[in-house]
């Protein structure tokens, strides 16, 4: 059963390596290359969300594995999408210095 409460947030959304096509809904000025699922859930954690993470596989992309997370809805998708491309910039900032 579908939950309207939470927003689906897959990790192609960001995912600079991928096309709008493929899936990617952040410009390439935002998004990063090869998101993981701990870095999502990381970044979701610092806007103050609990993510409920998924291993699955996209639907545009459905012969390789990919994940999601599940958020509670408190505004805009895009918005969100924003905020969260700008706290994963910061998650992969912190793991690579």
């Amino acid at each position: 059963m579908k939950e309207y409460d939470h927003l689906i947030i897959w990790l192609d959304y960001f995912n600079s390596t991928l096309s709008r096509s493929e899936g990617r809904r952040i410009p390439l000025n935002r998004a990063i290359r090869s998101p993981t699922l701990d870095e999502l859930c990381q970044a979701a954690s610092i806007l103050g969300y609990k993510p409920q993470p998924f291993q699955a596989r996209y639907p545009k992309r459905s012969h390789i594995q990919s994940g999601y997370i599940a958020v509670e809805k408190k505004g805009s998708k895009t918005k969100l999408l924003y905020e969260l491309a700008e706290a994963l910039r910061k998650v992969r900032g912190k793991v690579t210095t």
